[in-house]
């Protein structure tokens, strides 16, 4: 069956794509909020979005766990609506006038928790919903699709909180998550049954996640690359935020120029992949634009704006092509614990990046900050030369530990 004829997939697709559209509004929305109404300084706003973030180091492992225990779309459904609800707390409070910093940090705190328990569910889920052998599709429509919603997000949440203010702006995210809620509650195809073998102790289920990920020869500098990326990319994004803090609209342009490089990576990323094989069209893409990231830290706007754009096209093409590869090279009962351990990584290195952000912008500036990420961002595929070591004149895939 054609994934445009899926009606199932088609409701995770709307879902995922109402979600992410609002949770980029509340990426800007936030910060902002907590600048222009709480007067917050630049490390407060790094720790803001280092909370954000942080549950992914304090839960993301276990999570894998439950997930793989669980059935995976009710705790999607109940994911998106304790979103909401927490987040709807943020403008009431403004409007009562009790608002504060410590109100923030508690809700981004426990939303975390949530997108936590969402996401992990999410990786997990799609591959029951389309089949291992559409999950190249699958992916390449839902990073598309959610770099439209990053590129829409960002720009309509930038002209929003400098027109509306910021409260107006999270109450949309409110409605995204319980849109999203629905549309996945309406996903038909019945889950296979949960293993029925005795549960091992905790410990030894996240053990297992972490050494296969840890032990692959393939999977490990996927996710030593890609943590390295989403630190210097969170780095870049807060230092910015601080940067232009006065010019909320010019912030969510400048990141929605990254969204539009992303969906052009994820539309090439089948391309790539059919002619470079499965192996180089995972490492190949880092050496070849890691050049252009140098010019993130530029002050013209429009030059760095264009930088931004091309780095992020690299983050199109991975999340088409090392998401599908993941699922693909990894056991069914494993998907869940493999999941929680890149979101471990790869999520908890936004929290380091983020704030990494607030202490270099605090003492040395938010420029500072921004060459720093440009450079880690120009350096960071080295971590993935063993796949090219590996393999020098042949690309196959390996399929276990």
């Amino acid at each position: 069956m054609l994934l445009s004829t899926d009606r199932d997939f088609r409701r995770i697709f709307v879902a995922d794509a109402t979600s992410k559209f609002g949770t980029q509004i509340s990426a800007l929305a936030l910060p902002f909020l907590a600048q222009s109404a709480l007067h917050a300084d630049p490390a407060q706003v790094g720790l803001l979005a280092t909370l954000t973030t942080l549950s992914f180091l304090l839960v993301g492992l276990p999570a894998g766990t439950w997930i793989d225990r669980l059935r995976k779309r009710p705790v999607m459904i109940g994911a998106d609506l304790i979103r909401a609800g927490l987040l709807a707390s943020v403008p009431l409070a403004w409007a009562c006038g009790t608002l504060t910093l410590t109100h923030l940090y508690a809700v981004v705190g426990l939303m975390g928790v949530a997108t936590v328990l969402f996401d992990v569910a999410h990786l997990s889920y799609v591959p029951h919903v389309v089949g291992r052998d559409r999950l190249l599709a699958a992916n390449t429509a839902l990073v598309s699709l959610n770099s439209v919603a990053d590129v829409s997000g960002r720009g309509a949440g930038g002209l929003i909180v400098q027109a509306a203010g910021a409260p107006l702006a999270l109450l949309l995210d409110v409605a995204s998550y319980i849109a999203s809620a629905l549309l996945t509650a309406r996903v038909r195809r019945p889950e296979p049954g949960l293993p029925k073998r005795g549960r091992a102790p905790m410990l030894r289920d996240v053990g297992a996640g972490l050494r296969f990920v840890l032990r692959h020869p393939h999977l490990r500098p996927i996710a030593l690359e890609g943590a390295l990326t989403n630190l210097a990319i969170q780095l870049a994004v807060v230092s910015l935020l601080i940067t232009l803090a006065d010019r909320p609209g010019t912030a969510g342009l400048f990141l929605a120029a990254g969204g539009l490089g992303t969906l052009a990576g994820s539309l090439t990323a089948p391309l790539l992949r059919r002619a470079l094989g499965p192996l180089r069209s995972l490492w190949l893409p880092g050496p070849l634009l890691a050049p252009f990231a140098l010019a993130i830290g530029l002050h013209d706007l429009r030059l760095a704006g264009a930088a931004w754009a091309i780095t992020l096209a690299k983050t199109g093409v991975d999340n088409v092509l090392r998401v599908s590869f993941r699922q693909q090279a990894t056991p069914p009962e494993l998907l869940g614990r493999m999941n929680a351990t890149f979101r471990f990584l790869l999520t908890g290195a936004l929290a380091a990046g983020a704030a990494l952000a607030g202490l270099i912008a605090q003492t040395a500036g938010p420029h500072t900050a921004l060459w720093a990420a440009a450079g880690l961002l120009s350096v960071r595929w080295v971590l993935t030369l063993p796949l090219a070591a590996r393999h020098p004149t042949h690309d196959h895939v390996t399929h276990g530990s």
